[in-house]
């Protein structure tokens, strides 16, 4: 193995995490729920626009010091887009190749993102055949498949080492309620999940993890179940989270909490926190969303007190044509109206309607 290209591989990773400063911690109050304050921490904000960039830094760095990355080989990972944006950027900053295997419903501007860090998009009809597909390139090009849904759960120390749950508590430090009542996250890898379930249970915090999935995904199916056997016909809808397979990075054992949260439900909240923090979100941000107002609502119907977390995952520049489209929306058969009087409601009152 090279050792020099090696190392000077991680000193670009390690030296591009050094100018890159920490995601803020947004609080949002809501009249509504007097005594319950919600916290975004804004991955919007990284280098490249999203939570997956923490994931494909740390599947970077989990390549290279695996010997599976070396000098000039070709890089393929399989996506629904984010990851591949983020990983596109590292294969750049080390001068790699890069192919990203998503499905063909996949967001254009996340395909231009793509590009534009000189990354090449191989495209599939269904969701579920970008595994045979990644395989099959790493094969031609003699590659390194990355493999986040496998390895999402070990890239990351879990421990701390600025990890997302360590920054998280950090922030939290000085709040009128420092220690969150839940954090709510999605899954799309498990990778996320797994770090901030493994973190509060190696620190003993009483802190409880929820994970929220959408429609056309397996994993609140197999929370319940543990059928790891359990298969979808479809893909998620929204684009970053939820998956047709059980992926090996998703723990359900270090998960307290999951919540089914229907599409129309996650576009109408993207829309509403959107509104109230003043700046656009994606679509899983309002699957995250809902989620914690079930929490909340919840929490205020019995009387109890405290603070909850979750993240703003993307922002909402890359779904223009999509989620903030009104007519693809109805094209998809999402009831949009419906969906934004519910969950407008439930900001109103602090009751929730299932």
């Amino acid at each position: 193995m090279a050792r020099g290209w090696v190392n000077e591989a991680i000193r670009r990773i390690e030296a591009d995490f050094n100018r890159s400063a920490d995601t803020h911690l947004l609080r949002l109050d809501l009249a509504a729920f007097p005594g319950i304050p919600l916290y975004f921490k804004d991955e919007s904000t990284h280098p490249t626009g999203s939570l997956k960039h923490r994931l494909a830094r740390s599947l970077f760095l989990y390549g290279l010091c695996n010997g599976h990355i070396t000098e000039g080989r070709t890089i393929i990972e399989a996506s629904s887009g984010s990851t591949a944006v983020s990983e596109a950027y590292f294969a750049r900053l080390l001068g790699l190749p890069f192919y990203a295997v998503m499905p063909r419903t996949t967001s254009a501007e996340k395909i231009q993102l793509i590009e534009f860090y000189g990354g090449r998009c191989h495209l599939v009809d269904n969701a579920a055949q970008i595994y045979e597909a990644s395989y099959r390139l790493a094969a031609e090009t003699s590659g390194h498949f990355m493999d986040q849904f496998t390895y999402a759960e070990r890239a990351t120390d879990w421990r701390g080492n600025n990890n997302i749950a360590q920054s998280i508590f950090d922030q939290m430090e000085r709040e009128a309620r420092p220690l969150p009542d839940w954090i709510v996250v999605g899954a799309g890898t498990g990778g996320t999940s797994a770090t901030i379930g493994r973190f509060v249970r190696y620190k003993r915090l009483d802190t409880r993890v929820c994970v929220v999935d959408p429609e056309n995904s397996v994993f609140f199916d197999y929370f319940h179940s543990r059928d790891r056997g359990l298969t979808g016909q479809a893909g998620s809808r929204v684009e970053g989270i939820g998956r047709p397979r059980v992926e090996p990075s998703f723990l359900p054992e270090i998960v307290d909490h999951m919540i089914k949260v229907p599409d129309a439900a996650s576009f109408a909240a993207m829309r509403l926190v959107s509104q109230r923090l003043g700046r656009l979100c994606g679509g899983s941000t309002g699957t995250n969303f809902v989620g914690a107002l079930e929490l909340m609502c919840a929490m205020k119907r019995e009387g109890r007190e405290g603070s909850v977390v979750t993240l703003l995952c993307d922002g909402g520049d890359r779904y223009r044509h999509t989620y903030y489209d009104d007519a693809w929306l109805a094209a998809q058969g999402h009831d949009l109206p419906a969906a934004l009087v519910r969950i407008g409601a439930i900001l109103d009152d602090g009751i929730w309607r299932g």
